[in-house]
């Protein structure tokens, strides 16, 4: 129930950014497995809280942001497909200094929700299984390419310099007028 109590609206808005960028990059890259990220994020994130926390307040998303910020790292890192570790890049880019509210550096911030939060996310991570997406390969990169049947390549020379050649269709162009004289 946490993440939808805020102390204020300066709190929520600083939590409402984050959770939808996130969020979204969540459901773009991670689609068929987003939904179970979420709510058993939100699930163990929160009991680990309760188990570990000091009597106090824990209110806030930030827990669950910690959830996406730490699964959508590692994710990307456990994959190694290129356009997930570049996602992975960005974040630690744009969300990198989260890392140290882990730790209880500022009095009224629950640093405990903030730590379960980057472990759930690494557990997660770590065992939810996500097909890699498929990389694509041209006709160019299979076996068995044979570069001159390719009708692209022979309009260059063996030092891949452009060969200007008339094409058939300029060839035969050939212009006819007729007009008709006046009277």
């Amino acid at each position: 129930m946490s993440p939808f109590i805020h102390g204020s609206l300066d709190h929520l808005y600083n939590n409402s950014i984050p959770l939808a960028v996130l969020t979204l990059a969540l459901f773009y890259f991670y689609r068929q497995k987003a939904g179970l990220v979420l709510v058993t994020g939100l699930l163990i994130s929160g009991c680990l809280t309760w188990l570990i926390g000091r009597e106090s307040y824990h209110i806030g998303a930030s827990g669950i942001i910690y959830v996406l910020v730490s699964f959508i790292f590692f994710k990307g890192v456990f994959q190694k497909h290129f356009r997930l570790v570049a996602l992975s890049l960005t974040i630690v880019f744009i969300y990198g200094s989260m890392l140290w509210y882990v730790l209880p550096i500022e009095d009224g911030i629950s640093w405990e929700g903030h730590l379960s939060g980057f472990l759930t996310g690494l557990f997660l991570a770590r065992v939810i299984k996500i097909n890699a997406p498929v990389v694509k390969k041209y006709d160019w990169e299979q076996e068995g390419y044979n570069e001159e049947e390719d009708e692209f390549l022979k309009h260059f020379d063996e030092d891949g310099n452009f060969i200007e050649r008339p094409s058939e269709s300029e060839k035969e162009i050939k212009a006819v007028y007729h007009y008709k004289k006046k009277d």
